[in-house]
């Protein structure tokens, strides 16, 4: 009996440039649904980057944009610069060592961020610090692009899918195929806005948020605050235990209005 197919390969004979077999099925469906999302002109980060293969090819298919790529991994990093070197891009830069889950990212902002197959290939922790690093860099109408396979409440989850993500969770236990709904509200926690969910070959999504401004992000606190209060009171205003798992924004108005408000400055306000 077989192991499961291995998500990258690793070349013989030295060359450090891995492939990934999946790369060739899915980049140009994704850069199709990114000319709707991305901006004109800017930086987009990639976290998480992989081979370094969809990169590549997003920085052919976008010219005018700067791509840059990042990986926690040193042989992925290894393989991005391996790719990028061969191709010779003037807008591909040099890879970064980024981890989603740290709270210090080696970048100050982005137009646009992309993360591509890391949210059920990684622990959940490394979802909610992508979220928490693309609110500290993205200004208002700012995307954050996801790929990858999710489950949605009120949808039935594709049996490849479903040999997917037993798949996962038999190489690591934190691993595994995540409800769209849950992340869309830890997003929305942080000042993010579903703008659309595409469908996408193989049974995967491509879901774009899009960065809230300032004055839309105070709304969606007192909206979360009234939810709150309601919740924890029944009918003619009797307490009641709040819910365990209603998500909450993660940083308080006063201790983000300085950060968003140079962000708004910077990006032409609302």
């Amino acid at each position: 009996m077989t192991g499961p197919e291995p998500f990258v390969i690793a070349p013989d004979g030295g060359d450090p440039r891995r492939t990934a077999p999946h790369v060739a099925r899915n980049a140009e469906p994704i850069a199709q649904v990114l000319r709707d999302a991305l901006p004109e002109r800017g930086l987009v980060l990639e976290v998480a980057s992989g081979t370094g293969e969809h990169v590549l090819h997003f920085a052919r298919a976008f010219p005018a944009l700067i791509w840059q790529p990042s990986d926690p991994d040193p042989a992925a990093l290894h393989s991005i610069e391996a790719w990028r070197a061969s191709a010779g891009l003037p807008n591909l830069r040099p890879p970064l060592m980024l981890d989603a889950r740290s709270g210090d990212w080696p970048a100050d902002a982005a137009e646009a961020i992309l993360c591509i197959n890391m949210v059920h290939i990684s622990p959940w922790a490394a979802t909610l610090g992508l979220l928490d690093g693309a609110a500290r860099l993205l200004g208002p109408g700012a995307p954050l692009i996801l790929y990858g396979a999710y489950r949605r409440s009120g949808a039935p989850t594709a049996p490849s899918n479903e040999a997917f993500d037993r798949s996962l969770r038999d190489r690591n236990p934190e691993w595994g195929l995540r409800r769209l709904e849950d992340v869309a509200a830890q997003a929305e926690a942080r000042g993010f806005t579903l703008e659309r969910v595409a469908e996408m070959p193989a049974n995967n999504l491509t879901i774009c948020f899009r960065r809230l401004s300032l004055s839309l992000r105070r709304a969606t606190l007192r909206r979360h605050a009234v939810g709150d209060a309601q919740q924890e009171q029944g009918p003619g205003g009797a307490e009641r235990p709040a819910a365990d798992h209603v998500a909450r924004p993660v940083n308080g108005e006063d201790e983000a209005r300085e950060a968003d408000e140079q962000s708004e400055q910077q990006c032409g306000g609302d």
